[in-house]
């Protein structure tokens, strides 16, 4: 099952996917574990979301997949399961949170909330790297050579 887990393709189609995804996650869980760009920090994203219903365990997982998942994305760790967990959220996101708003994103602030169309591209994006893998310059490519 490891082998499966961290199997991957000598791509570096798959590498720009993964570093782009895991670089476009990162400041969003940075906002939720250590407060940075303007978020509140883990407290505060803990109680935020579980005041929305959301159970705990849930929110904890959320966390970790957006700061560590785009960790492991950004250096080819583990990159199947942390894009896995990407998808999750985003689906998440949009079933909890986006999806009343509609498709497009806020950006002229007439909308009450943002939309979900960020939340598809990064689906579409982490699918690359959950399907095929890592790819090149990725700690999964050197493991899976290895054995």
């Amino acid at each position: 099952m490891w082998q499966k887990l961290i199997a991957t393709r000598n791509d570096y189609a798959l590498t720009v996917a993964r570093l782009m995804a895991g670089l476009v996650m990162l400041p969003h869980g940075l906002q939720k574990t250590l407060g940075w760009f303007g978020g509140g920090g883990f407290q505060a994203t803990m109680e935020g979301m579980t005041s929305m219903g959301l159970p705990a365990p849930i929110v904890l997982l959320v966390i970790l997949g957006e700061s560590l998942g785009a960790l492991g994305l950004i250096v080819g760790a583990i990159g199947r399961f942390c894009a896995f967990g990407f998808v999750v959220i985003m689906l998440g996101a949009i079933f909890t949170a986006h999806g009343q708003h509609g498709f497009f994103m806020n950006w002229f602030g007439n909308q009450e909330g943002e939309g979900f169309e960020y939340h598809l591209l990064m689906i579409g994006l982490a699918l690359l790297p959950m399907i095929w893998g890592s790819g090149a310059l990725s700690i999964d490519r050197v493991l899976s050579r290895r054995s």
